[in-house]
């Protein structure tokens, strides 16, 4: 064997050597990822619900990077060499894909609104159906702290262009811009309100600010990322714990000196001469713009079972800690259940169930998911999959399980079922959204008197 000859066969051996184990890893992870697809399209969550990461398979080069960013840990995977969704549900819009994929193939956003019952149609400025009313934060489909602040920004980008010429219509003062709700968006708008000029007001149902960071469990983190606050400068953290972030906001409107208005339930919004009329239950305003910072959590849906109106049954945890040698029941099947699971289980004494429809865990953030196998897997907490709770009694809880019939010793009841978005009260207003079935009677009118939410 000539000296050639032997060059090339080591050259061969030292390439397969490298090469081979990639590929074999490659294919093993691309068999799993098609096992998990196929899961999913069985499961119904590989489509898009909220924010969602649309690939471009033309451009994807089916490097994993996009995988491998994901915080959630299993949205993405890739099959036949092209990224596809894995779990839908899971995506909460961190968009880390989008800014680590190299050849720019993925986009992370709504889709076609034009279909989704549950977005209100907006154009690219956030402007509803109604003229001059708007929408931001949670309402728009897309979650996150980034994305309410960013959604404040451009709401009041766009009134602060029309401020001059909306003064000039409508009989008498009224204020640049009405903002109902003082979450992250609310106060962000209502911030940049003050820094061009605009007078505006907050109104908001809650006795504190906040929005539905206000009734995350207490010490919950919550993801910000590279963030810019008006009158407070860029946030140094990536991730605050809730009373922290409140306190962020809390400094915002001392600084900002922001006009807010607690306790202020809307009930309506009409436009009888020009401008808009803010309704409550004590007071009106009129307002040249309207800013709907609401969230989309709602009334929380209840069960409809015999004994859930007993003082034990309740819809948001707030202080674990305050729950000690209890036996607690968790109803629900998403992220806010499983928090209030790992957070009861965690402190002395509890016995913890969680009860769940299904017969596993598919819409949670992957950290969740791990933290809740860990206690489980230490018998700190248990779940009973596929069953439903039949009966609230005082000393106990009745659930079906199957063909079973299982009956818990119980203290306490917390359920986490979601709840009805406010899509009605938009809907009274005129809003439009998505879909057949997003149709307001009035077709787009803002009626001339207020109503109830």
């Amino acid at each position: 064997m000539s000296v050639e000859q032997l060059t090339w066969g080591a050259s061969f051996v030292v390439v397969a050597a490298i090469v081979a184990p990639y590929l074999f890893a490659f294919r093993r992870r691309s068999h799993i990822d098609r096992a998990r697809r196929d899961e999913a399209v069985q499961l119904g969550i590989h489509r898009p619900m909220a924010q969602f990461p649309f690939v471009d398979p033309t451009a994807c080069i089916g490097c994993g990077t996009c995988v491998a960013a994901c915080p959630e840990g299993d949205v993405l995977g890739v099959v036949g060499g092209t990224a596809v969704v894995v779990n839908g549900l899971r995506c909460v819009g961190h968009a880390r894909c989008e800014t680590a994929c190299p050849v720019g193939a993925i986009k992370v956003g709504l889709g076609d609104v034009k279909s989704r019952e549950d977005v209100p149609l907006m154009d690219e400025w956030q402007e509803t159906s109604v003229p001059g009313m708007f929408v931001a934060g949670e309402l728009t489909g897309m979650a996150l702290v980034k994305n309410a602040v960013a959604h404040g920004r451009k709401v009041v980008d766009r009134i602060a262009q029309r401020a001059a010429r909306a003064r000039a219509v409508g009989k008498g003062e009224a204020y640049d811009v009405a903002i109902v709700g003082a979450g992250p968006a609310g106060l962000v708008a209502a911030a940049l309100a003050r820094e061009r000029g605009l007078s505006a007001v907050v109104l908001e149902q809650e006795p504190d600010l906040g929005g539905t960071i206000l009734h995350y469990p207490r010490r919950k983190l919550v993801l910000v990322q590279a963030l810019e606050i008006p009158f407070l400068g860029p946030l140094k953290e990536g991730e605050y714990e809730k009373e922290d972030l409140l306190e962020t906001f809390q400094d915002l409107t001392r600084r900002a000196q922001l006009n807010i208005r607690f306790g202020s339930k809307v009930t309506g919004v009409t436009r009888p001469n020009g401008h808009f009329t803010v309704h409550s239950s004590s007071f009106e305003l009129p307002a040249r713009h309207v800013v709907l910072a609401l969230g989309r959590r709602g009334t929380p849906r209840k069960l409809g079972v015999p004994g859930e109106d007993l003082a034990k049954v309740m819809y948001q945890l707030v202080d674990a800690a305050s729950y000690e040698g209890r036996k607690i029941l968790v109803v629900g099947g998403g992220d806010s259940a499983v928090e209030a699971v790992i957070g009861l289980a965690r402190q002395r004494g509890n016995s913890v169930t969680l009860s769940y429809r299904r017969d596993k865990l598919v819409r949670i953030k992957k950290k969740n998911e791990d933290r809740i196998r860990e206690l489980m897997g230490k018998g700190r907490a248990r779940a009973l999959f596929g069953s439903e709770v039949t009966e609230v009694l005082p000393d106990r809880v009745r659930l079906r399980q199957g063909e079973r019939a299982v009956e818990l010793p119980n203290d306490f009841v917390f359920v986490f079922a979601g709840g009805d978005p406010p899509f009605a009260f938009l809907k009274q207003m005129g809003v439009r959204f998505g879909g057949d079935g997003g149709r307001p009677a009035a077709a787009g009118r803002v009626p001339a008197r207020p109503g109830a939410v």
